[in-house]
């Protein structure tokens, strides 16, 4: 009997394990590389972690060629016959060109990444440059009946805050009630906070910011009073975004609030792009 017990309490686990993997709402992708390499420590009840960062483990041994190729096990390249480059003309005269890369329409959710200083749509859809971490966000949208996004825009002030909110109204209509989540690097943050700031924050579902700037009028948005969840990566290291600063807007959005901060421990400016758990984040916001 006792052992006809303990296969018992087995099985319910095993079950328990399974259900819960399939209740999350993107299906895994090369999990296992990507990853965090360690967790050194965590507060807020796991919302705030700190993650172990090595340039010899995760650039060195991970990249063919440094910062520039990663290893072919990183990347899988059939989503590129999913991959568009497209121009969106907007109800007041501009030409948005941007990548789009899943379902343009009917999708079950949206994800933009908008680019930092000197960088493009191209950035954003690049296969083997940030360990390979854009193409594994490419193929967890199109392998769930997503939709990814990374347009150009002409500048990080208004001209940039209309193009991207057309974007984002158009595809949001074309799929109507899927989640919209907008993830910025670096300087592209700046955009980030005017949507939190705008009408069309009414349609967005999460914000990323990775390795980029904090906003205090954020606290005064009609995204920070309904809970917009917010997720930041940033590196110990940062030397244009200082990391204190940015942990001390973790901290002042309250306790309660849906954020989370992962700090990664001797990281740059950069790793966060390249070592942000995608998946483990969208699983997060598109949950809730």
């Amino acid at each position: 009997m006792r052992h006809a017990y303990l296969a018992g309490v087995v099985i319910a686990a095993l079950a328990s394990t399974v259900a819960a993997a399939s209740a999350d709402p993107l299906k895994p992708y090369k999990d296992a590389l990507f990853a965090y390499p360690a967790i050194l420590s965590q507060q807020d009840g796991g919302a705030y972690k700190v993650v172990d960062y090595s340039e010899e483990r995760d650039i060195d041994r991970r990249d063919e060629v440094a910062e520039r190729r990663v290893k072919g096990k990183y990347v899988s390249l059939g989503v590129r016959k999913v991959q568009r480059d497209l121009v969106l003309k907007t109800d007041g005269g501009a030409a948005v060109r941007h990548f789009a890369v899943g379902k343009t329409d009917g999708a079950r959710f949206i994800v933009l990444y908008l680019h930092g200083q000197g960088g493009s749509r191209k950035q954003g859809v690049e296969d083997f440059t940030f360990g390979g971490n854009f193409n594994r966000i490419k193929n967890l949208a199109a392998a769930n009946g997503g939709l990814y996004l990374s347009p150009d825009f002409p500048d990080f002030e208004d001209g940039g805050l209309r193009d991207v909110g057309a974007l984002i109204d158009h595809y949001a209509q074309q799929s109507p009630g899927a989640p919209v989540i907008v993830a910025c690097g670096s300087m592209g943050g700046q955009l980030c906070w005017g949507l939190a700031q705008a009408k069309t924050s009414e349609r967005l579902s999460g914000l990323l910011l990775l390795g980029s700037l904090w906003d205090d009028g954020f606290r005064n948005s009609r995204a920070y009073r309904r809970k917009l969840p917010v997720f930041f990566g940033h590196g110990s290291r940062d030397s244009v975004f200082p990391v204190e600063k940015q942990e001390a807007f973790y901290r002042s959005l309250g306790p309660g609030y849906p954020a989370r901060f992962v700090r990664f421990e001797t990281g740059s400016h950069g790793t966060p792009i390249r070592m942000t758990d995608w998946r483990d984040v969208l699983n997060w916001m598109l949950a809730r």
